[in-house]
């Protein structure tokens, strides 16, 4: 790779690996904000809410904006909101504007798509794969070492200081992109629909609010039925409006191909599968011996989840060199069955460490594979106009996957007992076997031929990934 090249991606990635930090940064630090501002565990967990919903309305409306008005403009500006968000959160006096700074953290979750873009313009089209591998790797590394490190940090400065880790890393990532990336590529030409962007907000916050809410306001409570009850219209007059709108937010059809909508279901499943894994697992670790779960201590639990982390990276970084072998496919199916066999192996054999750390190391490659491979195909199979909307459309699905796999867990491992119970993590682990495995079967079974253009975006011809 040249110079030019690899200033560009490491500019990139840098950028990147500040909001992958922030997926999981504030999980562990719910019981101290909770503390600090003498709210109820409900209301804390606002923080984590916050974030998820800013995250699913940026990321597919500003990867839109980024195909329009050029992607390193849009990026950098994205880029500054969660910097100021990071600033925020910090100082925040009360939790109110905490979770105010949470949303602007949240419209981070717009980076992923723009930076998938970015590589496509800037990249020779033989580094693009490698390259998207390495930023893959880059937002699963950022996602776990966040739960890892935010405690820790915690320790360290407190639970305000830890945003200065992504606060800093932010500035850095700005100051790299704005010397080695240029804004090159084709844009997309028209405007971002407002009715569309307006419906799919909606279905999106009715949709993930009594996911994340449910297990604490009651699955049949009024209000959670009420929300999903609106997210199913909301979602239905969004597919109309879609269909019927000249200049599409979302090109349904194009998304309907079958180069794409495999890898769209796979990666809702695979999202589900991922959080559900080692989102619990640092749980299962901590929770007592005579409840069935490791007994370990916050520090030794984290250091279970390295072999987890080293096979993430590993394999992601290793993924352009992997693609001269195998097709983007085979790579994605690989890594689900590597997903659901670990996942298997974690409910049949976790009572030692050294088996879930094993486990985890099996997950964490075969997480690689899927991520890279996931973005990769996608990229391949658009046009580039639309780069920024179609993998925001598949970040998206792994953030609405995360949040159903989150509360299926929750209900499963949590329904019978405060902190869980042995039994409850290794049925919870047998499910995310089954959801791999079935992400994994779907993109095997599709085979991708080529597809119709439609009015809205002419599609090229399309090869195998």
């Amino acid at each position: 790779m040249s110079r030019s090249s690899t200033s560009i991606l490491v500019a990139i990635a840098v950028a990147v690996s500040s909001i992958a930090l922030l997926q999981n940064l504030v999980i562990p630090l719910v019981p101290l904000i909770q503390a600090e501002f003498g709210v109820t565990a409900d209301a804390a967990s606002w923080t984590m809410t916050a974030w998820l919903i800013a995250a699913a309305v940026a990321t597919p409306t500003l990867g839109r904006v980024g195909d329009l008005r050029g992607r390193r403009t849009t990026f950098l500006i994205t880029l500054g909101v969660t910097a100021a968000g990071d600033v925020l959160a910090a100082i925040a006096p009360t939790l109110e504007v905490l979770i105010v700074a949470r949303v602007l953290q949240g419209v981070g979750g717009a980076l992923f798509p723009l930076a998938y873009g970015l590589l496509r313009d800037a990249l020779p089209r033989e580094r693009v794969t490698g390259a998207i591998g390495v930023v893959s790797a880059v937002i699963g590394i950022g996602g776990a070492a966040g739960t890892v490190l935010a405690g820790p940090l915690a320790d360290l400065v407190g639970w305000r200081g830890t945003f200065a880790v992504p606060f800093l890393v932010a500035a850095l990532g700005a100051f790299l992109t704005l010397a080695a990336v240029r804004d090159s590529g084709v844009r997309a030409q028209g405007r971002v629909n407002t009715l569309s962007s307006v419906l799919l907000s909606a279905w999106l916050v009715a949709l993930l609010v009594p996911l994340s809410t449910g297990s604490r306001w009651g699955w049949t409570s009024p209000a959670v039925l009420a929300l999903f009850g609106f997210a199913v219209l909301a979602f239905a007059a969004w597919i109309a409006s879609e269909l019927r709108a000249k200049e599409p937010l979302v090109d349904l059809r194009l998304l309907a191909s079958p180069a794409i909508w495999p890898v769209n279901a796979a990666s809702l499943l695979i999202g589900a599968g991922v959080f559900a894994f080692w989102g619990y697992l640092p749980q299962f670790l901590e929770l007592s011996a005579s409840a069935g779960g490791g007994g370990l201590t916050v520090r030794d639990a984290g250091l279970m989840l390295v072999p987890m982390l080293i096979g993430m990276s590993g394999v992601g970084f290793a993924t352009g060199a992997l693609n001269r072998i195998l097709s983007l496919r085979t790579l994605l199916v690989t890594g689900s069955l590597l997903m659901a066999l670990s996942g298997a192996s974690a409910a049949l054999a976790h009572s030692a460490p050294w088996q879930l750390a094993l486990a985890g190391a099996g997950f964490g490659i075969g997480c690689g594979l899927a991520y890279a491979a996931s973005a990769g195909i996608v990229v391949q199979s658009v046009p580039a106009a639309v780069t920024g909307v179609a993998t925001g459309v598949n970040a998206n699905l792994r953030t609405i996957g995360s949040a159903i796999g989150s509360a299926a867990t929750g209900a499963i491992v949590f329904g019978t007992a405060p902190h869980g119970t042995g039994s409850g993590f290794a049925t919870a682990w047998g499910l995310v076997a089954i959801a791999t495995l079935l992400a994994g079967a779907i993109v095997w079974v599709v085979r991708t031929r080529p597809a119709v253009a439609t009015s809205a975006t002419p599609l090229p011809e399309l090869v195998e990934a």
